[in-house]
C-alpha cells in the first residue's frame, strides 16, 4: 500500500502525490451514477508534505471522522481539511443516497485514541443526554448504515419507514426528531438547522452522518429497536 490509500466498496485507490485526486460522479474514483451527486465532489491532493481533503462541490457537504470517533468534522463546499489521522471516515448524502470511504495514512500526523464506555443507561454526548426512544429513532435512521459490513454506500429511511420500524405514529416520529435535532444543535452540532433557524430539510442524513462517525449509535445498539417497538405504548420524550 502506498503512503495514503482509499477504500470504496473494498475497491482500494492509491492517488499519486503529484495529482489531484478527483472523485464523484466522474473522475478518479467513480462513486455512482447519481443525478444528486456532483461530477466532481471531492479532491485530494497534497501540499507542502501534507494531504488534504477538499470539498470542491457547490451543493453538498460531507462529515469527515477519525476511526475512533474523537474527531469530527463538517465540511461545507469550498471547504478543506487535513489528513493527519492513521484511518478517517468519510460521509455523505446525495438525495436518498448515504456513501462512505475510508482514507488510510501510512504516517499519521496524529494517533487517535479511543474513548471509555458510557456505564449509565442513558447516552450522553457532552451535555445531552438521550432517552431509550430518542436513541432509538437514530438508530431506526441508522440501520441500514449500522447493518453495513465495511465502507458502501445504503439509504436512509424515510421519517415514514423509521416510524413504522419503531411501531410509532408518524406525528411521534417527527416530534421526537424535532427533539433530537434540537439538543444536538444546542451543543453545536451544525447542519441540523437551515436559515431562519429552523430544522434542516435533510435533517435525517446530517444526523446519522453524525451518530454514526462520533460512534453516538453502534451495531450494539440495534436491539434497541425490538425493545422500543415491544413498548411502543409509553413516551418518555
Amino acid at each position: 500500500m502506498g503512503e495514503l490509500a482509499i477504500d470504496f466498496c473494498g475497491e482500494w485507490y492509491e492517488p499519486a502525490p503529484e495529482e489531484v485526486f478527483k472523485i464523484g460522479r466522474e473522475g478518479d474514483l467513480e462513486i455512482d451514477d447519481n443525478p444528486y451527486l456532483h461530477r466532481k465532489f471531492l479532491e485530494i491532493s497534497r501540499y507542502d508534505g501534507i494531504w488534504w481533503l477538499t470539498n470542491a462541490g457547490t451543493m453538498l457537504s460531507a462529515t469527515i471522522a477519525d476511526a475512533a470517533g474523537g474527531m469530527q468534522a463538517w465540511m461545507a463546499p469550498g471547504a478543506r481539511i487535513p489528513l493527519v489521522f492513521a484511518h478517517t471516515n468519510v460521509i455523505f448524502t446525495a438525495g436518498p443516497t448515504t456513501y462512505e470511504f475510508s482514507v488510510h495514512l501510512k504516517t499519521p500526523s496524529f494517533m487517535a485514541q479511543s474513548r471509555g464506555e458510557d456505564s449509565s443507561g442513558s447516552t450522553t454526548i457532552g451535555p445531552v443526554v438521550f432517552t431509550d426512544s430518542q436513541k432509538a429513532l437514530i438508530v431506526a435512521l441508522a440501520e441500514p448504515m449500522l447493518r453495513r459490513d465495511g465502507t458502501g454506500f445504503s439509504a436512509i429511511p424515510s421519517s415514514a419507514q423509521a416510524a413504522k420500524r419503531l411501531g410509532w405514529a408518524l406525528t411521534r416520529f417527527n416530534r421526537k426528531l424535532d427533539n433530537v435535532c434540537d439538543k444536538l444543535d444546542r451543543v453545536g452540532v451544525v447542519g441540523l438547522r437551515g436559515g431562519g433557524g429552523k430544522l434542516a430539510t435533510n435533517r435525517r442524513a446530517r444526523l446519522v452522518e453524525h451518530a454514526v462517525t462520533s460512534h453516538l449509535v453502534t451495531p450494539d445498539d440495534l436491539p434497541l429497536l425490538d425493545r422500543v417497538q415491544a413498548s411502543r405504548g409509553t413516551d418518555d420524550e
